[in-house]
Protein backbone atom coordinates (compact mmCIF):
# COMPACT_ATOMS: atom_id res chain seq x y z
CA UNK A 1 0.00 0.00 0.00
CA UNK A 2 1.52 3.78 -1.25
CA UNK A 3 1.93 5.79 2.30
CA UNK A 4 0.35 8.80 2.64
CA UNK A 5 3.21 10.61 1.72
CA UNK A 6 3.44 9.37 -1.92
CA UNK A 7 -0.57 9.80 -1.80
CA UNK A 8 -0.64 13.59 -1.47
CA UNK A 9 2.30 13.70 -3.74
CA UNK A 10 0.36 12.56 -6.34
CA UNK A 11 -3.18 14.08 -5.93
CA UNK A 12 -0.63 17.61 -5.88
CA UNK A 13 0.85 16.87 -9.33
CA UNK A 14 -2.41 15.85 -10.81
CA UNK A 15 -3.75 19.44 -9.18
CA UNK A 16 -0.51 21.06 -9.87
CA UNK A 17 -0.76 20.14 -13.95
CA UNK A 18 -4.62 20.75 -14.14
CA UNK A 19 -3.72 24.55 -13.05
CA UNK A 20 -0.25 24.14 -15.31
CA UNK A 21 -2.85 23.62 -18.28
CA UNK A 22 -5.54 26.60 -17.17
CA UNK A 23 -2.97 29.16 -16.53
CA UNK A 24 -1.32 28.43 -20.29
CA UNK A 25 -5.15 28.75 -21.86
CA UNK A 26 -6.21 31.67 -19.86
CA UNK A 27 -2.86 33.71 -20.37
CA UNK A 28 -3.29 33.30 -24.36
CA UNK A 29 -6.66 34.57 -23.52
CA UNK A 30 -5.39 37.58 -21.96
CA UNK A 31 -2.96 38.55 -24.79
CA UNK A 32 -6.57 38.83 -26.81
CA UNK A 33 -8.36 40.61 -23.92
CA UNK A 34 -6.08 41.75 -21.63
CA UNK A 35 -9.17 43.78 -19.62
CA UNK A 36 -11.09 40.81 -18.77
CA UNK A 37 -11.56 41.39 -15.04
CA UNK A 38 -12.63 37.26 -14.87
CA UNK A 39 -10.01 35.95 -16.40
CA UNK A 40 -7.29 38.03 -14.36
CA UNK A 41 -9.63 36.94 -11.25
CA UNK A 42 -9.23 32.98 -12.49
CA UNK A 43 -5.40 32.97 -12.91
CA UNK A 44 -4.91 34.92 -9.77
CA UNK A 45 -6.99 32.28 -8.30
CA UNK A 46 -5.01 29.42 -9.79
CA UNK A 47 -1.61 30.77 -8.87
CA UNK A 48 -2.70 31.10 -5.45
CA UNK A 49 -4.09 27.87 -4.71
CA UNK A 50 -0.90 26.27 -6.43
CA UNK A 51 1.25 28.24 -3.83
CA UNK A 52 -0.45 27.37 -0.95
CA UNK A 53 -0.16 23.52 -1.98
CA UNK A 54 3.18 23.39 -3.04
CA UNK A 55 4.18 25.38 0.35
CA UNK A 56 1.68 22.40 2.34
CA UNK A 57 3.53 20.06 1.23
CA UNK A 58 7.10 21.28 1.18
CA UNK A 59 8.34 22.39 -2.74
CA UNK A 60 9.01 25.45 -1.83
CA UNK A 61 10.52 26.88 -4.83
CA UNK A 62 7.14 25.95 -6.79
CA UNK A 63 5.82 28.21 -3.95
CA UNK A 64 8.03 30.79 -4.20
CA UNK A 65 8.18 31.08 -8.33
CA UNK A 66 4.23 30.95 -8.12
CA UNK A 67 4.02 33.76 -5.71
CA UNK A 68 5.94 36.24 -7.69
CA UNK A 69 3.61 35.48 -10.53
CA UNK A 70 0.66 35.51 -8.23
CA UNK A 71 1.84 39.40 -7.29
CA UNK A 72 2.62 40.11 -10.67
CA UNK A 73 -1.15 39.46 -11.75
CA UNK A 74 -2.40 41.43 -8.32
CA UNK A 75 -0.32 44.43 -10.01
CA UNK A 76 -2.05 43.97 -13.45
CA UNK A 77 -5.92 43.32 -11.82
CA UNK A 78 -5.39 46.75 -9.51
CA UNK A 79 -4.40 48.55 -13.17
CA UNK A 80 -0.29 49.12 -11.33
CA UNK A 81 1.46 46.87 -14.13
CA UNK A 82 0.33 47.05 -17.83
CA UNK A 83 -0.23 44.11 -19.81
CA UNK A 84 2.47 45.01 -22.32
CA UNK A 85 4.31 42.59 -24.29
CA UNK A 86 7.28 42.58 -22.65
CA UNK A 87 5.40 41.72 -19.14
CA UNK A 88 3.86 38.83 -20.91
CA UNK A 89 6.91 37.43 -22.41
CA UNK A 90 7.99 37.24 -18.47
CA UNK A 91 4.91 35.70 -17.50
CA UNK A 92 5.13 33.01 -19.95
CA UNK A 93 8.46 32.36 -19.00
CA UNK A 94 7.83 32.07 -15.51
CA UNK A 95 4.23 29.54 -16.32
CA UNK A 96 6.77 27.15 -18.43
CA UNK A 97 8.97 26.86 -15.77
CA UNK A 98 6.56 26.02 -13.42
CA UNK A 99 5.44 23.34 -15.78
CA UNK A 100 8.68 22.05 -16.09
CA UNK A 101 9.65 21.95 -12.49
CA UNK A 102 5.33 19.90 -11.64
CA UNK A 103 6.57 17.58 -14.21
CA UNK A 104 10.40 16.67 -13.15
CA UNK A 105 9.45 16.05 -9.39
CA UNK A 106 9.99 12.64 -9.47
CA UNK A 107 12.73 13.27 -12.26
CA UNK A 108 16.70 12.07 -11.32
CA UNK A 109 17.62 16.29 -12.19
CA UNK A 110 15.60 18.84 -10.00
CA UNK A 111 14.42 22.12 -12.51
CA UNK A 112 16.59 24.94 -11.20
CA UNK A 113 15.02 28.00 -12.08
CA UNK A 114 17.06 30.29 -13.99
CA UNK A 115 18.60 33.58 -12.60
CA UNK A 116 17.64 35.57 -15.36
CA UNK A 117 13.72 34.64 -15.00
CA UNK A 118 13.90 35.14 -11.15
CA UNK A 119 15.79 38.89 -11.85
CA UNK A 120 12.78 39.39 -14.71
CA UNK A 121 10.34 38.87 -12.60
CA UNK A 122 11.63 40.83 -9.30
CA UNK A 123 11.98 43.58 -11.78
CA UNK A 124 8.60 43.92 -12.81
CA UNK A 125 7.22 42.98 -9.06
CA UNK A 126 8.95 46.04 -7.91
CA UNK A 127 9.01 48.56 -10.67
CA UNK A 128 5.49 48.12 -12.36
CA UNK A 129 7.03 48.04 -15.56
CA UNK A 130 8.44 51.00 -15.75
CA UNK A 131 12.32 49.65 -16.35
CA UNK A 132 11.04 46.87 -18.94
CA UNK A 133 14.43 47.79 -20.91
CA UNK A 134 16.25 46.15 -17.96
CA UNK A 135 14.32 42.79 -18.99
CA UNK A 136 17.30 40.32 -19.80
CA UNK A 137 16.71 37.91 -22.29
CA UNK A 138 16.01 34.38 -20.51
CA UNK A 139 17.22 31.01 -22.36
CA UNK A 140 14.12 29.23 -22.41
CA UNK A 141 15.64 25.79 -22.27
CA UNK A 142 12.67 24.19 -20.70
CA UNK A 143 9.98 25.13 -23.37
CA UNK A 144 12.05 22.32 -26.04
CA UNK A 145 10.39 19.61 -23.86
CA UNK A 146 7.86 16.81 -24.86
CA UNK A 147 4.53 17.12 -23.97
CA UNK A 148 3.49 15.06 -20.78
CA UNK A 149 -0.31 13.80 -19.02
CA UNK A 150 -0.62 13.08 -15.25
CA UNK A 151 -1.14 9.43 -14.42
CA UNK A 152 -3.86 10.47 -12.52
CA UNK A 153 -7.56 11.01 -13.35
CA UNK A 154 -10.60 11.87 -11.90
CA UNK A 155 -13.76 9.52 -12.17
CA UNK A 156 -16.96 10.38 -11.11
CA UNK A 157 -18.33 8.18 -8.40
CA UNK A 158 -21.38 7.20 -10.11
CA UNK A 159 -19.44 5.39 -12.86
CA UNK A 160 -17.51 3.73 -10.16
CA UNK A 161 -20.90 2.70 -8.33
CA UNK A 162 -21.65 1.29 -11.88
CA UNK A 163 -18.49 -0.90 -11.85
CA UNK A 164 -19.11 -2.25 -8.61
CA UNK A 165 -22.50 -3.41 -9.33
CA UNK A 166 -21.43 -5.14 -12.72
CA UNK A 167 -18.56 -6.95 -10.48
CA UNK A 168 -21.41 -7.93 -8.23
CA UNK A 169 -23.14 -9.69 -11.11
CA UNK A 170 -19.72 -10.99 -11.92
CA UNK A 171 -19.19 -12.24 -8.79
CA UNK A 172 -22.73 -14.35 -8.13
CA UNK A 173 -21.81 -15.91 -12.08
CA UNK A 174 -18.27 -17.05 -10.68
CA UNK A 175 -19.91 -18.81 -7.34
CA UNK A 176 -22.01 -20.53 -9.79
CA UNK A 177 -19.46 -21.31 -12.44
CA UNK A 178 -17.15 -23.10 -9.40
CA UNK A 179 -20.15 -24.55 -7.78
CA UNK A 180 -21.38 -26.85 -11.50
CA UNK A 181 -17.53 -27.33 -11.75
CA UNK A 182 -17.20 -29.47 -8.95
CA UNK A 183 -20.76 -31.22 -9.75
CA UNK A 184 -19.67 -32.47 -13.08
CA UNK A 185 -15.89 -32.97 -11.42
CA UNK A 186 -14.49 -31.91 -14.84
CA UNK A 187 -10.60 -31.18 -15.00
CA UNK A 188 -10.16 -28.46 -17.58
CA UNK A 189 -13.80 -26.73 -16.11
CA UNK A 190 -12.38 -27.14 -12.49
CA UNK A 191 -8.85 -25.35 -13.44
CA UNK A 192 -10.83 -22.80 -15.72
CA UNK A 193 -13.07 -21.71 -12.85
CA UNK A 194 -10.18 -21.90 -10.34
CA UNK A 195 -8.64 -19.26 -12.19
CA UNK A 196 -11.74 -17.03 -13.25
CA UNK A 197 -12.83 -16.99 -9.05
CA UNK A 198 -8.81 -15.43 -8.70
CA UNK A 199 -9.09 -12.92 -11.21
CA UNK A 200 -12.63 -12.09 -10.29
CA UNK A 201 -11.81 -11.83 -6.30
CA UNK A 202 -8.50 -9.49 -7.63
CA UNK A 203 -11.19 -7.43 -9.40
CA UNK A 204 -13.53 -7.10 -6.91
CA UNK A 205 -10.42 -5.27 -4.31
CA UNK A 206 -9.43 -3.59 -7.55
CA UNK A 207 -12.69 -1.68 -7.62
CA UNK A 208 -13.40 -1.41 -4.31
CA UNK A 209 -9.54 -0.55 -3.43
CA UNK A 210 -10.26 2.49 -6.00
CA UNK A 211 -13.52 3.79 -4.24
CA UNK A 212 -11.55 4.08 -0.99
CA UNK A 213 -10.99 7.36 0.49
CA UNK A 214 -8.95 8.72 3.95
CA UNK A 215 -11.40 8.85 6.68
CA UNK A 216 -9.00 12.16 7.68
CA UNK A 217 -11.03 13.77 4.39
CA UNK A 218 -13.61 13.93 7.15
CA UNK A 219 -11.42 13.87 10.68
CA UNK A 220 -9.69 16.90 9.43
CA UNK A 221 -13.14 18.99 8.84
CA UNK A 222 -13.94 18.86 12.53
CA UNK A 223 -11.34 21.33 14.57
CA UNK A 224 -12.95 23.83 13.15
CA UNK A 225 -16.66 22.56 13.58
CA UNK A 226 -15.36 21.86 17.28
CA UNK A 227 -13.93 25.60 17.71
CA UNK A 228 -16.93 27.08 16.44
CA UNK A 229 -19.53 24.37 18.95
CA UNK A 230 -17.16 25.18 21.93
CA UNK A 231 -17.54 28.86 21.92
CA UNK A 232 -21.50 28.67 20.80
CA UNK A 233 -21.58 26.36 24.30
CA UNK A 234 -19.04 28.90 25.83
CA UNK A 235 -16.50 25.77 26.93
CA UNK A 236 -13.46 25.01 26.44
CA UNK A 237 -12.23 21.58 23.97
CA UNK A 238 -9.54 19.79 23.38
CA UNK A 239 -10.24 17.65 20.22
CA UNK A 240 -7.68 14.57 19.21
CA UNK A 241 -7.91 12.71 16.65
CA UNK A 242 -6.27 9.51 15.65
CA UNK A 243 -6.45 6.95 12.70
CA UNK A 244 -7.06 9.45 9.69
CA UNK A 245 -4.99 7.37 7.23
CA UNK A 246 -7.46 4.41 7.84
CA UNK A 247 -9.40 4.12 4.66
CA UNK A 248 -13.41 3.24 4.23
CA UNK A 249 -15.60 3.00 0.98
CA UNK A 250 -16.43 7.19 0.05
CA UNK A 251 -20.20 6.69 -0.29
CA UNK A 252 -20.16 5.26 3.04
CA UNK A 253 -18.33 8.29 4.64
CA UNK A 254 -19.95 10.87 2.61
CA UNK A 255 -23.59 8.72 4.43
CA UNK A 256 -22.39 9.10 8.00
CA UNK A 257 -20.96 12.73 7.62
CA UNK A 258 -23.81 14.01 9.26
CA UNK A 259 -24.57 11.31 11.90
CA UNK A 260 -21.01 12.47 13.17
CA UNK A 261 -21.39 15.75 13.37
CA UNK A 262 -24.44 15.67 15.20
CA UNK A 263 -22.74 13.13 17.74
CA UNK A 264 -20.20 15.69 18.01
CA UNK A 265 -22.82 18.12 18.72
CA UNK A 266 -24.20 15.80 21.32
CA UNK A 267 -20.56 14.86 22.74
CA UNK A 268 -20.12 18.86 23.64
CA UNK A 269 -23.74 20.22 24.25
CA UNK A 270 -25.09 17.47 26.48
CA UNK A 271 -21.63 15.52 27.50
CA UNK A 272 -19.02 18.27 28.37
CA UNK A 273 -19.82 20.33 31.17
CA UNK A 274 -19.35 23.77 32.02
CA UNK A 275 -15.90 24.93 33.38
CA UNK A 276 -16.43 25.47 36.83
CA UNK A 277 -18.82 22.71 37.27
CA UNK A 278 -15.37 20.53 35.72
CA UNK A 279 -13.35 22.22 38.50
CA UNK A 280 -15.80 20.92 40.80
CA UNK A 281 -15.90 17.38 39.81
CA UNK A 282 -12.27 17.59 39.80
CA UNK A 283 -11.88 17.66 36.36
CA UNK A 284 -9.48 19.75 33.80
CA UNK A 285 -10.99 23.19 32.58
CA UNK A 286 -10.91 21.68 29.49
CA UNK A 287 -13.33 18.78 27.57
CA UNK A 288 -11.47 16.14 26.31
CA UNK A 289 -12.95 14.88 23.29
CA UNK A 290 -11.47 12.11 20.61
CA UNK A 291 -12.16 11.12 17.18
CA UNK A 292 -10.98 7.95 16.34
CA UNK A 293 -10.53 5.59 13.13
CA UNK A 294 -9.46 2.02 13.42
CA UNK A 295 -9.83 -1.79 11.13
CA UNK A 296 -11.00 -4.79 12.15
CA UNK A 297 -11.06 -6.64 9.33
CA UNK A 298 -13.71 -5.76 6.80
CA UNK A 299 -15.22 -3.49 9.70
CA UNK A 300 -14.17 0.25 10.11
CA UNK A 301 -14.96 1.35 13.75
CA UNK A 302 -15.17 4.78 14.18
CA UNK A 303 -15.37 5.76 18.35
CA UNK A 304 -16.32 9.39 19.44
CA UNK A 305 -15.41 9.70 23.51
CA UNK A 306 -15.57 12.65 25.67
CA UNK A 307 -15.04 12.38 29.25
CA UNK A 308 -18.25 15.05 30.17
CA UNK A 309 -20.79 14.16 32.45
CA UNK A 310 -21.95 10.55 30.70
CA UNK A 311 -25.74 9.31 30.36
CA UNK A 312 -27.76 9.29 33.94
CA UNK A 313 -29.12 5.56 33.45
CA UNK A 314 -32.11 6.54 36.30
CA UNK A 315 -32.50 9.44 34.08
CA UNK A 316 -33.37 7.85 31.02
CA UNK A 317 -35.41 5.16 33.02
CA UNK A 318 -37.82 7.85 33.98
CA UNK A 319 -38.02 9.01 30.59
CA UNK A 320 -38.43 5.91 28.93
CA UNK A 321 -42.01 6.28 31.47
CA UNK A 322 -42.67 9.44 30.92
CA UNK A 323 -42.80 8.97 26.94
CA UNK A 324 -44.95 5.81 26.98
CA UNK A 325 -42.30 3.48 25.83
CA UNK A 326 -42.68 1.34 28.65
CA UNK A 327 -44.44 0.34 32.30
CA UNK A 328 -42.17 1.49 35.64
CA UNK A 329 -41.72 -1.93 36.11
CA UNK A 330 -40.70 -3.14 32.41
CA UNK A 331 -38.30 -0.14 32.69
CA UNK A 332 -36.73 -0.98 35.78
CA UNK A 333 -35.70 -4.52 34.38
CA UNK A 334 -33.92 -3.07 32.11
CA UNK A 335 -30.27 -3.89 31.63
CA UNK A 336 -27.83 -1.27 31.24
CA UNK A 337 -26.95 -1.38 27.73
CA UNK A 338 -30.72 -1.74 26.98
CA UNK A 339 -31.48 1.22 28.69
CA UNK A 340 -29.27 3.28 26.57
CA UNK A 341 -30.42 2.00 23.54
CA UNK A 342 -33.49 4.13 24.12
CA UNK A 343 -31.84 7.22 22.93
CA UNK A 344 -31.87 5.80 19.12
CA UNK A 345 -35.80 5.72 19.76
CA UNK A 346 -37.62 8.68 17.26
CA UNK A 347 -38.10 11.67 19.64
CA UNK A 348 -36.16 10.54 22.39
CA UNK A 349 -34.22 13.29 24.47
CA UNK A 350 -33.01 14.34 27.27
CA UNK A 351 -32.62 18.07 26.64
CA UNK A 352 -33.68 20.37 29.38
CA UNK A 353 -32.89 23.46 26.77
CA UNK A 354 -32.86 24.96 23.30
CA UNK A 355 -29.24 25.51 22.34
CA UNK A 356 -27.64 26.41 18.61
CA UNK A 357 -26.49 23.20 18.25
CA UNK A 358 -29.06 20.68 20.82
CA UNK A 359 -32.37 20.44 22.12
CA UNK A 360 -34.47 20.76 18.66
CA UNK A 361 -36.07 17.51 18.36
CA UNK A 362 -33.53 15.88 16.32
CA UNK A 363 -32.79 12.83 18.45
CA UNK A 364 -29.96 10.15 17.63
CA UNK A 365 -32.95 8.16 15.88
CA UNK A 366 -31.27 9.87 12.28
CA UNK A 367 -28.16 8.61 13.58
CA UNK A 368 -28.98 5.17 14.02
CA UNK A 369 -31.31 5.32 10.44
CA UNK A 370 -28.67 6.53 8.45
CA UNK A 371 -26.17 3.99 9.81
CA UNK A 372 -28.93 1.50 9.21
CA UNK A 373 -29.08 1.99 5.52
CA UNK A 374 -25.12 1.13 4.89
CA UNK A 375 -25.40 -1.80 7.13
CA UNK A 376 -23.64 -0.70 9.92
CA UNK A 377 -24.39 -0.86 13.92
CA UNK A 378 -23.97 1.50 16.47
CA UNK A 379 -23.10 1.01 20.23
CA UNK A 380 -23.13 3.58 23.68
CA UNK A 381 -21.02 2.69 26.43
CA UNK A 382 -21.33 5.67 29.46
CA UNK A 383 -20.76 5.84 32.56
CA UNK A 384 -22.02 8.89 34.88
CA UNK A 385 -19.61 11.38 35.67
CA UNK A 386 -16.96 9.51 33.99
CA UNK A 387 -18.22 10.42 30.05
CA UNK A 388 -19.89 8.36 27.21
CA UNK A 389 -18.60 6.43 23.80
CA UNK A 390 -20.02 5.81 20.46
CA UNK A 391 -18.91 3.37 18.88
CA UNK A 392 -19.81 3.18 14.89
CA UNK A 393 -19.46 -0.37 13.30
CA UNK A 394 -19.44 0.06 9.39
CA UNK A 395 -18.65 -1.62 6.65
CA UNK A 396 -15.57 -0.71 4.05
CA UNK A 397 -18.30 -2.00 1.25
CA UNK A 398 -21.68 -1.49 0.43
CA UNK A 399 -21.84 -3.97 -2.07
CA UNK A 400 -19.66 -6.77 -0.78
CA UNK A 401 -20.64 -7.65 2.31
CA UNK A 402 -19.66 -10.67 4.71
CA UNK A 403 -22.68 -13.10 5.53
CA UNK A 404 -23.03 -15.76 7.39
CA UNK A 405 -25.35 -18.39 5.71
CA UNK A 406 -27.87 -20.47 7.47
CA UNK A 407 -30.98 -23.01 6.40
CA UNK A 408 -34.49 -23.25 7.74
CA UNK A 409 -35.98 -25.69 6.71
CA UNK A 410 -35.12 -26.56 2.57
CA UNK A 411 -34.72 -22.12 2.60
CA UNK A 412 -31.12 -20.67 2.63
CA UNK A 413 -30.89 -17.30 4.52
CA UNK A 414 -28.09 -14.93 5.25
CA UNK A 415 -27.32 -12.97 8.14
CA UNK A 416 -24.78 -9.67 7.89
CA UNK A 417 -21.30 -10.33 9.72
CA UNK A 418 -21.92 -6.84 10.95
CA UNK A 419 -24.65 -7.89 13.34
CA UNK A 420 -23.59 -11.44 14.56
CA UNK A 421 -22.37 -11.75 17.41
CA UNK A 422 -21.48 -15.46 18.26
CA UNK A 423 -23.11 -18.78 17.26
CA UNK A 424 -24.02 -21.42 20.09
CA UNK A 425 -25.84 -25.06 20.06
CA UNK A 426 -27.64 -24.23 23.31
CA UNK A 427 -29.88 -27.68 25.23
CA UNK A 428 -33.13 -27.35 24.60
CA UNK A 429 -33.84 -27.91 27.88
CA UNK A 430 -32.02 -24.51 29.11
CA UNK A 431 -35.13 -22.25 27.02
CA UNK A 432 -37.28 -20.71 29.11
CA UNK A 433 -41.19 -19.86 28.25
CA UNK A 434 -41.92 -16.68 29.34
CA UNK A 435 -45.51 -15.45 27.66
CA UNK A 436 -45.72 -16.06 24.19
CA UNK A 437 -41.74 -15.82 24.04
CA UNK A 438 -38.50 -18.00 24.46
CA UNK A 439 -35.86 -16.71 26.53
CA UNK A 440 -32.24 -18.07 27.42
CA UNK A 441 -29.31 -17.29 29.75
CA UNK A 442 -26.36 -17.08 27.18
CA UNK A 443 -22.90 -15.32 28.93
CA UNK A 444 -24.94 -14.08 32.10
CA UNK A 445 -27.48 -12.71 29.58
CA UNK A 446 -31.22 -12.88 29.44
CA UNK A 447 -31.78 -13.14 25.52
CA UNK A 448 -35.09 -13.59 23.63
CA UNK A 449 -35.24 -16.77 21.60
CA UNK A 450 -37.11 -16.50 18.13
CA UNK A 451 -37.66 -19.54 16.04
CA UNK A 452 -36.82 -18.92 12.28
CA UNK A 453 -38.50 -21.47 11.47
CA UNK A 454 -42.46 -20.64 13.01
CA UNK A 455 -41.25 -16.69 12.48
CA UNK A 456 -41.28 -17.76 8.79
CA UNK A 457 -44.29 -20.22 8.77
CA UNK A 458 -46.70 -17.91 10.39
CA UNK A 459 -47.30 -13.60 10.24
CA UNK A 460 -44.78 -11.73 12.49
CA UNK A 461 -48.13 -10.67 14.69
CA UNK A 462 -49.07 -14.04 15.30
CA UNK A 463 -45.85 -15.31 16.19
CA UNK A 464 -46.09 -17.77 19.26
CA UNK A 465 -43.66 -20.12 20.25
CA UNK A 466 -43.43 -23.26 23.30
CA UNK A 467 -40.47 -25.72 23.74
CA UNK A 468 -42.28 -28.45 22.80
CA UNK A 469 -42.90 -26.96 19.40
CA UNK A 470 -38.72 -27.64 18.82
CA UNK A 471 -37.35 -30.46 17.62
CA UNK A 472 -34.46 -31.99 18.74
CA UNK A 473 -32.68 -32.08 22.55
CA UNK A 474 -30.09 -28.86 21.41
CA UNK A 475 -30.60 -25.68 19.15
CA UNK A 476 -28.28 -24.28 16.77
CA UNK A 477 -28.81 -20.34 17.88
CA UNK A 478 -26.92 -17.53 15.86
CA UNK A 479 -26.51 -14.42 18.74
CA UNK A 480 -27.12 -11.22 16.82
CA UNK A 481 -26.79 -7.68 18.07
CA UNK A 482 -28.45 -4.76 17.32
CA UNK A 483 -28.76 -1.34 18.37
CA UNK A 484 -26.95 -2.32 22.41
CA UNK A 485 -29.88 -5.35 21.90
CA UNK A 486 -29.23 -8.94 21.32
CA UNK A 487 -31.22 -11.79 20.11
CA UNK A 488 -31.32 -15.10 19.42
CA UNK A 489 -32.41 -16.73 15.95
CA UNK A 490 -33.26 -20.93 15.55
CA UNK A 491 -31.65 -21.97 12.73
CA UNK A 492 -31.86 -25.73 11.66
CA UNK A 493 -28.48 -25.81 9.97
CA UNK A 494 -25.55 -23.61 10.13
CA UNK A 495 -23.62 -23.80 6.78
CA UNK A 496 -20.62 -21.61 5.98
CA UNK A 497 -19.79 -17.72 5.97
CA UNK A 498 -19.23 -15.74 2.72
CA UNK A 499 -18.94 -13.03 0.95
CA UNK A 500 -22.49 -12.13 -0.28
CA UNK A 501 -23.68 -9.22 -3.18
CA UNK A 502 -26.92 -7.95 -1.99
CA UNK A 503 -29.45 -7.28 -4.34
CA UNK A 504 -33.10 -5.24 -3.79
CA UNK A 505 -36.03 -7.03 -3.71
CA UNK A 506 -38.93 -6.51 -6.42
CA UNK A 507 -42.83 -5.00 -5.61
CA UNK A 508 -44.34 -6.64 -3.64
CA UNK A 509 -41.69 -8.66 -1.33
CA UNK A 510 -39.94 -5.70 -0.78
CA UNK A 511 -42.85 -4.45 1.38
CA UNK A 512 -41.79 -7.59 3.86
CA UNK A 513 -39.70 -5.82 6.40
CA UNK A 514 -37.80 -8.91 8.42
CA UNK A 515 -36.21 -9.10 4.54
CA UNK A 516 -33.29 -6.53 3.82
CA UNK A 517 -32.81 -8.07 0.12
CA UNK A 518 -31.94 -11.17 -1.99
CA UNK A 519 -28.75 -13.10 -3.06
CA UNK A 520 -27.48 -16.07 -5.14
CA UNK A 521 -25.61 -18.92 -4.26
CA UNK A 522 -22.86 -20.83 -6.12
CA UNK A 523 -25.44 -23.73 -6.36
CA UNK A 524 -28.02 -21.07 -7.98
CA UNK A 525 -30.34 -21.15 -4.87
CA UNK A 526 -31.73 -17.59 -3.49
CA UNK A 527 -30.75 -16.76 -0.01
CA UNK A 528 -33.03 -13.96 1.38
CA UNK A 529 -31.11 -12.08 3.40
CA UNK A 530 -32.21 -11.33 6.82
CA UNK A 531 -32.76 -7.63 8.41
CA UNK A 532 -32.11 -7.87 11.93
CA UNK A 533 -32.46 -4.26 12.64
CA UNK A 534 -36.44 -4.78 11.91
CA UNK A 535 -36.55 -8.41 13.60
CA UNK A 536 -34.59 -7.02 16.78
CA UNK A 537 -36.78 -3.96 16.95
CA UNK A 538 -39.90 -6.00 16.63
CA UNK A 539 -39.09 -8.94 19.26
CA UNK A 540 -37.46 -6.28 22.03
CA UNK A 541 -40.84 -4.54 21.56
CA UNK A 542 -43.00 -7.73 22.34
CA UNK A 543 -41.07 -9.02 25.41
Amino acid sequence: MKSRDQEYKEIFIAEALEYYDALNRHISDLEKSPEDEQLLAEVFRLLHNLKANAKAIGYETIADISHKLETAFGLIRNKELNFSDEVVTVLFDGIDLLGEMITNIDGTKEVEPSPALLRNLDIIINSQGENTSELSKVQKYYTSKNLSLSDLIYIQIKKLDHLLNLVGELIIDRDRIFSISKELDHDDLKSVSAHLYRITEELQYSVMDARLVNVGSLFNKFPRIVRDIAVAEKKEINLEISGSDIQIDRNILQIITDSLLHLMRNAISHGIEKVDIRKKAKKTPQGNVTLSAQNDRDTVILKLIDDGKGIDQQEVRRAIVQRGFLSADAAGDLRDTEVLSYLFEPGFSLAKEVTEVSGRGVGLDVVKNAIDSIGGRIKVDSKKGEGTTFTLFLPTSIAVKGALLCQVEENFYAIPLMHTDSVVALPTSELHEVGELLVADINGETITIVSLRELFNNDITQYSVKKNQLDGDAQNIIIVTYNNRKLGLIVDKLLRQQDIVIKALSKPVNTIEIYAGVTLLGSGKVCLVLDVAAITRYFIARR
